[in-house]
C-alpha cells in the first residue's frame, strides 16, 4: 500500500444539490489505493495524465499512483452523475474512462500539463457547467434516500414514486449506475465503512446498528465490496 495526503472540501453552494464534495490526493510514496464503492462518481484531473471520470464501483477498485502524483476530483452525489454527464451511468459501472472520449471538448480544456490551480479552477467550471445541464433527478434522488435505510423494500421506494419495478430499475441504472438493491447494499457498506473510519471497532455492534442480518452477513458484503473482511479492512483503513 502506498501513502498519500488527502482531503476534502465543501463544494460552493450552487453545487450542493449534485455534489458531495470536492478533493485533491497527493502521493507521498508509490503504491496503491484501495478504492471502495460509495455509490457516486467522480470527475478527476491528474497531472501528467488530464481529466477522466470514475465511474461507479461495484467492488474495490486499486488505484496505483507514483509518488508525487497529484489529483483533484469532483465528487457526484448517488444520482447525479448519470443526469451530469449526460448518458445512462451504467455505461461506465466499474470503469476510469478517459475525458475525451465522453466529452472531447472539454478534455482539450483540461490537459495534464497544466498547473494544479489552473486545473481546478477549470474542473470546478466543468461541473457547474454539467450539472446545470443535467440537473439531478428528483424522483431518483428521493429514491437513494429512502433507500439509505436498509429495512426499506424497493418495491416500496417505486411504489411511492408511481414506477414499476422495470422502470424504477431503468431510471436507477440511469442515475445511479446500477439497480436499486445495489444501491441500497453500498449505502449500507458505506455507512459501515464511516464507523470504523470515526474509530469504532466493536464489529457486532456496528453490523447491527448499520443495518445487517448479523456479523456473518456483514463479513460476506465487506469481502465483496472491500476484497477484505471486516477486521481487515478496518486494520487497513487506521493505519493508513
Amino acid at each position: 500500500m502506498g501513502s498519500r495526503e488527502y482531503a476534502e472540501w465543501a463544494p460552493p453552494a450552487a453545487l450542493r444539490d449534485a455534489v458531495v464534495c470536492l478533493w485533491s490526493g497527493v502521493a507521498v510514496t508509490d503504491g496503491v489505493t484501495l478504492v471502495l464503492p460509495d455509490a457516486c462518481c467522480d470527475l478527476i484531473w491528474e497531472l501528467g495524465k488530464g481529466a477522466y471520470v470514475a465511474g461507479p464501483d461495484t467492488g474495490p477498485a486499486p488505484a496505483e499512483a507514483k509518488a508525487g502524483a497529484v489529483t483533484f476530483g469532483v465528487r457526484f452525489r448517488p444520482t447525479a452523475g448519470g443526469p451530469a454527464l449526460g448518458l445512462p451511468l451504467s455505461e461506465l459501472r466499474d470503469q476510469r474512462v478517459d475525458l475525451a472520449d465522453l466529452r472531447p471538448a472539454d478534455a482539450l480544456r483540461l490537459p495534464g500539463t497544466l498547473d494544479p490551480r489552473t486545473a481546478m479552477t477549470r474542473l470546478l467550471g466543468l461541473a457547474g457547467r454539467l450539472v446545470t445541464d443535467g440537473p439531478p433527478d428528483a424522483a431518483m434522488v428521493h429514491a437513494a434516500r429512502r433507500l439509505y435505510d436498509p429495512r426499506q423494500r424497493t418495491e416500496t421506494v417505486a411504489a411511492e414514486l408511481e414506477l414499476s419495478a422495470r422502470q424504477f430499475r431503468r431510471r436507477c441504472h440511469e442515475t445511479v449506475g446500477y439497480g436499486p438493491k445495489t444501491l441500497q447494499r453500498v449505502l449500507r457498506f458505506r455507512r459501515f465503512v464511516d464507523r470504523i473510519d470515526a474509530g469504532d471497532r466493536d464489529l457486532a455492534m456496528i453490523a447491527a446498528e448499520a443495518g445487517y442480518a448479523d456479523q456473518a452477513h456483514l463479513t460476506r458484503e465487506c469481502v465483496s465490496l472491500a476484497g477484505l473482511t471486516p477486521a481487515a479492512l478496518a486494520g487497513q483503513r487506521s493505519a493508513a
